[in-house]
């Protein structure tokens, strides 16, 4: 959604501009850079994560090849964690830091553009000058998110991600992303904290005008809003009645993150009248000391509850899990295993993530098994989920066990038979058939 933000900044300022998702468009690298090259951009935005950085790094060099005018700029919490590695390991010309690198990119564009620059360059970079790496100071994040354009989503070609979706049921869905990034900001093992010191978003009148144009303009079924936890309080409430009022409860499913134990029976009724129905809890873990250690809002008491609440108000809870923490014993990571179990077969939730504990450059976790010598290997090519990083009182063999059996535990008789009974349309055999795909996919990923 941020990229997308940038791409729009960019073409409202007047330049031209090209989305080029090579993952989601099915390109080989030989398409990409054929497309590249026939664009040849003057500023090329790239968002990077820590499995794929040393990629980007080849990636860059080989751009710089075929296009040495090209300027590219690397954003994402991995490079806002580690600026240097970045610049030391490519020939990318700036590093942009924080989250807000949509206001940014612009900001550098007009900074380029100005023949005697006179406009400041934007803090939070990193540049090279005179074969020196700078930095103009630390990223803020004082920028108005009200202030951002609707998304330009043709240009972001948003049909691409509108189908193949584990998020919707509904198709086509598309996205909004009212805040950044999450309220509670705490929690050791999150990115996004990296991007985001600092909770702002827009107001929940925004978000509704920007619902009442989807409506208008696309035949959008469903909408997910991938703020990490989408506000609470009084702004879901003034949201939610907003949804009713104006009627779109009528015309759209909505979407959203949230955390367990923060939301009342009476919130979640209201959500229910509003037309949610996928949000998405982090869990994390099942054992109350894990929570603690890792700043997880919430108690692991409140799970259940919050799950039978939310199940209650008519929505369909998901829930994402973790096995692998240092510091858990084998009996521990279990009680996840045991939870995921229980929730399904009282009909609590109705799908499931669950993924190997990974500590990402700038968290808190990373910075702990840093100084404790946690970590097995800082090839960050091996930080994708798919395999423990850190070295823990249980085996590795039984961590991914640990994964499966959290997939695993929805085969209970009462959640089957549960699952057959509610189907009333050919959407939900669709929604069934494409979701145990998805399970056997990350069975055979922890395999």
């Amino acid at each position: 959604m941020v990229p997308a933000y940038a791409a729009t900044l960019a073409k409202e300022a007047g330049h031209e501009v090209m989305w080029a998702d090579g993952i989601a468009e099915r390109w080989t690298p030989e398409q990409f850079e054929k497309e590249y090259l026939r664009f040849k951009p003057e500023f090329t935005l790239i968002e990077a994560k820590t499995p794929i950085i040393k990629a980007y790094w080849k990636t860059i060099k080989r751009l710089k090849e075929i296009h040495p005018t090209g300027t590219i700029a690397l954003c994402g919490d991995h490079v806002t964690a580690l600026p240097e590695e970045s610049m030391q390991n490519c020939p990318v010309d700036y590093i942009i830091t924080g989250g807000n690198y949509d206001f940014i990119f612009l900001n550098i564009i007009k900074h380029l553009e100005s023949k005697e620059q006179k406009t400041a360059i934007p803090s939070g970079l990193y540049y090279r000058e005179n074969n020196e790496i700078k930095n103009s100071g630390k990223f803020t994040l004082e920028q108005d998110l009200n202030e951002l354009p609707l998304l330009d989503r043709e240009l972001t070609k948003w049909e691409l991600y509108s189908q193949e979706n584990g998020n919707f049921k509904y198709t086509p869905g598309t996205y909004t992303m009212v805040g950044r990034d999450c309220w509670w900001g705490k929690c050791d093992f999150c990115s996004w904290t990296t991007l985001y010191d600092k909770w702002h978003t827009r107001t929940p009148t925004s978000l509704l005008d920007e619902i009442g144009y989807l409506i208008s303009n696309y035949n959008i079924k469903e909408i997910f809003d991938d703020t990490g936890c989408f506000p609470a309080g009084e702004w879901l409430r003034e949201f939610c009645e907003g949804m009713i009022e104006r009627g779109y409860n009528k015309q759209i499913i909505f979407g959203c993150n949230m955390i367990p134990g923060v939301l009342t029976q009476e919130l979640y009724n209201l959500m229910g009248k509003a037309n949610f129905r996928f949000v998405l809890f982090g869990l994390e873990s099942a054992e109350q000391s894990t929570l603690e250690r890792i700043h997880k809002c919430g108690k692991s008491k409140e799970i259940e509850e919050s799950m039978r609440m939310a199940k209650q108000a008519g929505l369909q809870p998901h829930v994402t899990c973790m096995v692998g923490y240092p510091w858990e014993t084998l009996e521990q990571a279990q009680a996840t295993v045991n939870l995921t179990k229980s929730l399904f077969d009282k009909g609590y939730i109705d799908t499931l993530q669950a993924t190997v504990v990974i500590p990402y450059p700038g968290t808190p976790l990373f910075k702990e098994c840093d100084e404790k010598d946690w970590l097995k290997t800082k090839d960050w090519d091996r930080y994708d989920m798919r395999e423990p990083i850190m070295k823990t009182e249980i085996s590795d063999a039984d961590i991914l066990k640990l994964t499966r059996s959290i997939y695993k535990s929805f085969l209970t008789p009462k959640f089957i038979f549960r699952k057959i009974r509610q189907i009333r349309s050919w959407n939900d055999i669709i929604f069934y058939w494409k979701a145990g795909l998805r399970v056997i996919g990350h069975l055979l990923d922890f395999k």
